[in-house]
């Protein structure tokens, strides 16, 4: 639905809601808020309004209901499809949550803690293990990225495989509707069968249905010692022979379970600092496994040397190394953390957030690499990602020495290929990064017309005005 600009005096209302101190109208100041990451989106807003309290969001969004005001929820601004910024217009308020920032109980014996929305991942992970507990999503960002775009994203990482994504690892919400009105959804039972699970609507819902002001988010045991290999592999078919193997040996205890090419290692060891080749020799892939375990260090070394061992005198691997300290723990894990991070200075690169099935994913990667290899010659596929669930960030470097902004103009063609290969391995165009405005237009073929019906019927009854997040996701 179009939006007006704001007028002076209604951007006055806002501002006094949150107090002059945190309404932001600065170009310099509201710049942060304006653009993403990867600069591939930078838009323009009149106003951006910190609130610290649910009250506040609720007051804002009952003025924004009755005037007609689009509102651009924003927690930590780490999104990936340009959900979370401004359009170009200039007529919509962002509302950042990244005030918000208060852990509202730990619960240690319930597993389970209260957060409000703008806490970053990273401190809620902390505060968990302070009571011996561990909240296990873990992702790249998770230093900035905050809780409530994980969940307004259903946000994925490395620990699915063993835990689930975002939307398993909610128990309840508290959420601001469209009109003001605040839905107190803060329950922490692990069931609940009383009608619809009315919070499943807002994770993944991308700020278009509500606003995420506060969450109740599941514990797990903190396990008592961890192992981490990287095992140097010819091909994803011995990925995943390896990763069968770790499954079948391991159970639940496969806590992680990532593919690489040797080129995004390449990439990271030439610009992240610090950053050291993983095994003795390179090899086309690798594969980095942990394996947790509820004993002790000792108990998940020996789990996994087992592994390694049998794959050994399988020829499934070249080569491994299992890391000796938590420094090298962290170490290997950092060489997967950067392997978006080490692609920008590459120049351009085309992104896919992809899902197929696990058993797919070697035919997938052959048949997808030799695609755009043959549209863009010279191009350098970058791959990688969960292989335990089947996402793969299939990433499209662009040729050494090529324009970048040519390269990037052929998004569109490029997307349409590796998608199109995508549907027939009945995957999913966005395993974990959401839609917003990227891949908006690739949803409607992605759902089909019932589902995207249906969706639109819940935008139009929750938010009959449109004013949550206008243009990210559906079109309307």
């Amino acid at each position: 639905m179009p939006h007006s600009r704001p007028t002076p005096d209604l951007l006055a209302r806002f501002a006094a809601l949150v107090g002059p101190g945190h309404a932001l109208t600065d170009p310099e100041a509201t710049q942060p808020y304006r653009m993403e990451w990867r600069d591939k989106y930078l838009g323009e807003t009149p106003l951006v309004l910190r609130p610290g309290s649910t009250a506040e969001v609720s007051a804002i969004l009952a003025l924004a209901n009755e005037t007609g005001t689009a509102i651009v929820p924003q927690s930590g601004n780490t999104g990936l499809v340009g959900g979370q910024v401004p359009d170009s217009s200039g007529t919509e308020i962002v509302l950042s949550l990244d005030r918000m920032t208060r852990i509202r109980s730990v619960d240690a014996d319930g597993y389970s803690m209260t957060v409000e929305a703008g806490v970053i991942l990273a401190d809620a992970q902390v505060a968990a293990e302070a009571v011996d507990r561990l909240f296990p999503l873990s992702l790249g960002s998770e230093g900035s990225c905050r809780i409530g775009g994980n969940i307004s994203t259903n946000a994925g990482g490395t620990a699915v495989l063993a835990y689930g994504n975002m939307r398993d690892l909610v128990l309840g919400l508290e959420v601001v509707l469209a009109d003001g009105r605040i839905w107190e959804g803060l329950g922490a039972l692990r069931k609940d069968n009383t009608g619809y699970d009315l919070k499943q609507l807002f994770i993944g819902g991308e700020g278009t249905l509500g606003i995420i002001t506060a969450a109740v988010l599941k514990l797990y045991p903190r396990p008592k010692g961890q192992a981490v290999a990287f095992a140097a592999l010819a091909d994803p078919e011995s990925a995943l022979a390896l990763f069968n193997l770790a499954r079948d040996r391991a159970g639940h205890d496969l806590t992680g379970f990532e593919l690489m090419p040797r080129i995004g290692v390449d990439f990271v060891l030439r610009h992240i600092p610090g950053a050291r080749e993983p095994v003795a020799n390179p090899a086309p892939w690798y594969a980095l496994m942990e394996i947790s375990s509820g004993h002790s260090d000792e108990a998940a070394t020996s789990a996994i040397e087992d592994i390694l061992g049998t794959a050994f005198e399988r020829g499934t691997i070249l080569d491994a190394s299992i890391a000796q300290s938590l420094a090298e723990r962290n170490a290997f894990w950092r060489m997967r953390h950067g392997m978006s991070e080490a692609q920008k200075p590459e120049g351009g690169s085309i992104k896919h957030d992809v899902s197929v099935p696990v058993a797919s994913v070697p035919a997938f990667l052959k048949e997808a690499i030799a695609a755009v290899e043959a549209l863009v010659p010279g191009c350098r596929p970058v791959p990688f990602g969960h292989l335990g669930d089947g996402n793969i960030h299939f990433n499209v470097s662009q040729p050494v020495g090529a324009d970048k902004e040519a390269y990037l103009a052929g998004w569109d063609a490029m997307n349409a290929l590796v998608h199109g290969i995508v549907a027939r391995y009945h995957g999913s165009i966005s395993a974990e990064h959401g839609i917003g405005r990227l891949k908006r237009d690739l949803l409607p073929d992605a759902k089909g017309p019932v589902a995207i019906d249906m969706m639109r019927s819940i935008k139009l009854a929750l938010d009959p005005n449109g004013i949550l997040n206008p243009g990210k996701m559906l079109r309307l």
